[in-house]
């Protein structure tokens, strides 16, 4: 079978998804190595693969930003900006000079990174005959750039005809040219550094440049490209990790006889659980007729309220594989796994986030109809009791939430991507066995 590497920056929302390609890579019978921080050793080779550390000077925990110096009190395009200077692009030359270094000392057959490990976007400025096939992991929404979207991360839905078109145009000039402008010209300084010339593309959309997208995503869920390279494939979500085997002493109350909503704020961003937990408990704790189910992500119970209405229930983890399909309702931050899993099972959602990828999520979940994007990061408990009302109350939601469940059903899951690894391969036989000039 194959070698490949996986490169990975050190945060919780990007290692999780590719542990479970790992995982099935090295159950396929590949030989993998995963490169990412010392932090997810343990978790590494859980898989089965081959850990490789980053060097020091490219581990940064970016699952506490907020500590860095300087970030505290940034908030929108200024926190976008420090976020990639600080977080993204300055750590990416020893990225790089990592990749090449066991690039140099063995052979993988092919690069597999999520979108956001600027070492991998190095790599790809280097001529294909110096490198192996970089493929790009689609963990977040798609963000490659198109004259049919806004620019991403600023969570504004697709405007058809060309009104919407020239609206795009303005927007990726303000954004490429003011926004981020003394950004990109950063990232180029550090391409010439490291490989002798700029970036080909605006950075940020580099993975256009890679040699394959993998999206773990549906084309129904995601906004139409007129001009979509062949290079992107939709392979349907990631498989649901399985929870733990245990479950609450509550868990048989899950027995239909009471709609479900559940609520949930990542396992990341959920140090304050006022910010949906608590209001979404305060919305819903006089409904009788709803069981709210709370996963706190590895909080303690205790911090969501003293006491509970007689209708929650609440948990520090639950095993989505087993209650997503018990579910009727999801009211969430916008993860994107979590989003996907939700949808996989036909459940209806309502979204409040807005940052990092999660605006672009609930931008894309209010578009595609299958929920209500709140459009806060802080909603008030009658938002998001109006919300749930609203998506309970009409049947289009649901409807449409199994329409991609549907989609994702049909889709290959991860033996697309090995489909899109092998066709990369042959590829690479054919170059190679082609007559030099």
């Amino acid at each position: 079978m194959s070698s490949l590497l996986i490169c990975s920056t050190p945060a919780h929302g990007h290692v999780t998804p590719l542990l479970a390609i790992a995982r099935h890579l090295v159950a396929r019978g590949d030989t993998v190595s995963f490169l990412t921080s010392s932090r997810y050793r343990d978790r590494v080779l859980e898989t089965g693969a081959r850990f490789l550390p980053l060097p020091d000077e490219a581990d940064v925990d970016l699952d506490d930003a907020a500590s860095v110096p300087g970030r505290a009190g940034l908030t929108g395009t200024a926190a976008l900006r420090f976020d990639m200077r600080n977080l993204f692009l300055r750590p990416g030359a020893a990225q790089y000079r990592e990749l090449v270094r066991l690039l140099a000392a063995e052979r993988f057959d092919a690069v597999l990174t999520e979108p956001l490990f600027v070492g991998a976007a190095l790599l790809v400025e280097r001529p294909r005959n110096e490198r192996p096939p970089v493929v790009a992991l689609g963990i977040f929404p798609l963000g490659v750039k198109s004259r049919d979207t806004a620019p991403f991360g600023l969570g504004i839905p697709p405007r058809p005809g060309w009104t919407g078109r020239i609206r795009n145009a303005v927007l990726t000039a303000v954004a490429e040219k003011g926004v981020f402008g003394p950004v990109a010209r950063e990232a180029d300084a550090l391409a010439r550094r490291e490989v002798g010339r700029g970036f080909g593309l605006f950075f940020l959309d580099w993975q256009s440049g890679a040699d394959a997208i993998v999206q773990f995503s549906v084309p129904e869920f995601e906004y139409p490209r007129s001009d979509l390279s062949p290079r992107v494939t939709f392979v349907g979500p990631l498989p649901a990790p399985s929870g733990p085997a245990r479950v609450p002493e509550w868990w048989g109350e899950l027995d239909g006889s009471r709609r479900v909503v559940h609520v949930s704020q990542g396992t990341i961003a959920n140090a304050d659980p006022t910010q949906l937990m608590v209001p979404t408990i305060r919305a819903l704790g006089d409904r009788p007729d709803l069981l709210v189910v709370v996963s706190t992500g590895g909080r303690p119970v205790a911090d969501l309220l003293p006491d509970l209405p007689p209708n929650v229930r609440a948990a520090s983890y639950l095993p989505y594989d087993r209650l997503l399909p018990l579910v009727d309702l999801m009211v969430t931050n916008g993860g994107f796994g979590g989003v996907q899993q939700a949808l996989a099972h036909a459940v209806p959602l309502v979204v409040a986030g807005r940052t990092e990828d999660k605006v672009e999520v609930a931008a894309r979940v209010g578009w595609s109809g299958v929920g209500i994007d709140l459009r806060t990061n802080t909603p008030s408990a009658a938002e998001v009791g109006g919300a749930v009302h609203r998506v309970l109350s009409a049947p289009r939601f649901r409807e449409r939430a199994g329409e991609v469940a549907g989609a994702m059903a049909s889709a290959p899951g991860l033996a697309g991507l090995d489909a899109v690894l092998a066709e990369l391969a042959g590829a690479s036989v054919r170059e190679r066995s082609r007559p030099s000039a």
